[in-house]
């Protein structure tokens, strides 16, 4: 095995201050968006006489409409603004963050823009009532541009539909990605005759706002889209190196290149790659570094889960790569306690793969738990355990299957049967998925969280409070125990439905198994990557173990 540098020992610089007391350049942004809300509002009031106009019962319907669509198209101005991929609004606010406010506007602006065309439908009916069909005839076809607009609506609302949860989880990333680009066609259709049929668009004011609006999108997306991708994909030559297999269906993929160091990547970070390898390029897919990057170097790996990663299995030596990044901000520069705590859940194994190689920290100043399906699934499992004995790293694998969509652990880690037994190597737990490398004190607190205890009679419970949520459960009431009572520090929870319970005995448990092996938690970076309902029990039992909502740091890999 071949790390891409070499593994620094004991090395660290001081974490930068927290975040909550920094100003960056995220923080003005949300006002300013909200500033534009206004502006359009204010230009509404000017034009249309405001609130009097609704006074009016042969206006008020049209007003309420032209509102409608001026909000609905200055967020759609603003959803593309945030996926245009600025790198300071990158920076400042995260991939992920800017997705899920992305994803927020976007729908408000369907919502905004369905009540328009509605309200306009009707102002129009109530304005012909004895022919309605030409009515609307020209409102949808031949009035000026406004065929275009329909067309532009039909697009948008293909994107919309297509966005929803449930139609996602049947497309193919590839598939959804390509349908989501045509709302850039949507909004490209519906501008024109915002400027030829709206009467807020004649004054010169209202034009001058609305053409730097929508030029800034446009400019903006044209540059870090397109030019700036092309740049970097032509000047940095990336071509495939090697391909290698890591576990069944997952591969790594080593590319070298000229002067890398130049785009500034740094570990947890992701690119969205093409490989012109043939049909289909020209979809790209994104995938995050797996290694340290390198002035020459960098290393993807991917799990096969549609055409675009089913592909890179075949790929060849001297196959040339599009890149678009690097994006992303599960980084050690978002670093603000003194120690580190990585969580993995299955692929998401790859930006703690590379973080754990080259991030600032001591010899027992980090901590990796990583939970997989099984051991041939055990993505970099001997890389893991060099780099944990070169840098001083507790590793703790967990094996098998998921306990449950509530809890972050592997089934049956929390609920042992049998004896420990220490063996050669890595401490072993029998009837469990435990192993735990790494400095002997964190070793002790992962046997210390997981040890079965005794009690008299045939009972075997575990160390922590899942075990009693278990019995109460089965006996549907405080169970007794050779005559002592006993009940679960989070027992209140239990007099919900079955399912809460067991979604609170859960995170009760999740909590305490999280305190026992890491118990400085509060004075850790905790770094999560990996499936979204994971994400979200790590989450919770991270924090209510006591780290810090700032210093929790995640990166899903969803769409």
């Amino acid at each position: 095995m071949t790390l891409s540098t070499e593994l620094p020992r004991g090395q660290r610089t001081p974490p930068a201050p927290p975040r909550r007391g920094r100003f960056t350049l995220a923080d003005p942004l949300g006002a300013l968006a909200i500033l534009s809300v206004v502006a359009v509002v204010a230009l509404w009031v000017m034009n249309q006489g405001g609130p009097l106009s609704l006074t009016a019962s042969d206006r008020a319907t049209g007003s309420l409409g032209l509102l409608a669509g001026l909000l609905a198209s200055d967020l759609m101005i603003l959803q593309v603004v945030l996926l245009a991929r600025i790198p300071w609004v990158e920076r400042s606010w995260g991939h992920d963050l800017l997705t899920r406010r992305h994803r927020l506007i976007g729908f408000a602006s369907f919502w905004l823009m369905a009540s328009h065309v509605v309200l306009f439908a009707v102002e129009r009916s109530t304005r012909e009532p004895t022919a309605i069909p030409n009515a609307l005839l020209r409102l949808f076809i031949t009035d000026s541009w406004m065929l275009f607009a329909t067309v532009g609506t039909a697009l948008l609302i293909m994107v919309v539909v297509t966005s929803v949860r449930g139609a996602r989880r049947r497309l193919r990333y590839e598939s959804w990605h390509l349908l989501h680009l045509y709302s850039y066609a949507g909004i490209a259709a519906t501008f024109p005759h915002t400027f030829t049929d709206g009467a807020d668009f004649h004054e010169t004011w209202t034009r001058v706002y609305w053409w730097c609006l929508y030029g800034f999108a446009f400019a903006a997306t044209l540059l870090y889209r397109a030019a700036l991708p092309a740049w970097r994909s032509l000047y940095h030559r990336l071509r495939v190196e090697s391909v290698v297999t890591e576990a069944p269906g997952t591969v790594s993929v080593t590319f070298k290149g000229h002067r890398l160091d130049r785009m500034r990547t740094v570990s947890g970070q992701f690119f969205v790659w093409r490989f012109l390898d043939g049909p289909g390029w020209s979809r790209g897919n994104p995938y995050t570094l797996s290694a340290a990057p390198t002035p020459d170097r960098l290393r993807i790996t991917i799990k096969s889960a549609g055409d675009g990663s089913e592909r890179a299995a075949r790929l060849t030596p001297g196959t040339r790569a599009l890149i678009e990044g690097p994006y992303g901000t599960l980084t050690a520069r978002r670093r603000t306690q003194p120690g580190m705590l990585f969580m993995a859940a299955g692929i998401g194994i790859t930006p703690m793969r590379a973080l754990l190689e080259d991030a600032p920290y001591a010899p027992g100043e980090a901590t990796l738990i990583y939970r997989y399906g099984e051991d041939e699934h055990a993505v970099f499992a001997d890389e893991l355990r060099t780099i944990a004995t070169h840098r001083g790293v507790a590793l703790i694998l967990l094996p098998g299957p998921r306990r449950a969509d509530t809890s972050w652990q592997a089934a049956g880690s929390a609920h042992l049967d049998g004896t420990s037994r220490q063996t050669g190597g890595p401490v072993q737990f029998e009837g469990a998925s435990w192993q735990a490398e790494g400095p002997v004190h964190l070793a002790d607190a992962a046997r210390q969280a997981v040890r079965p205890a005794r009690l008299d009679g045939p009972s075997r419970l575990t160390a922590g409070p899942a075990h009693l949520a278990d019995a109460a459960r089965q006996t549907g009431n405080p169970a007794r125990l050779d005559g002592t009572s006993w009940h679960n520090a989070g027992s209140a929870h239990f007099a919900g439905t079955p399912g809460q319970a067991t979604a609170a005995a859960h995170l009760d448990d999740d909590i305490q198994v999280l305190k026992k092996l890491v118990p400085d938690i509060a004075h850790r970076d905790v770094y999560v990557c990996g499936p979204p309902t994971w994400i979200t029990a790590v989450r919770k039992a991270a924090r209510g173990a006591g780290a810090h909502r700032d210093s929790v740091h995640t990166e899903e890999f969803a769409w």
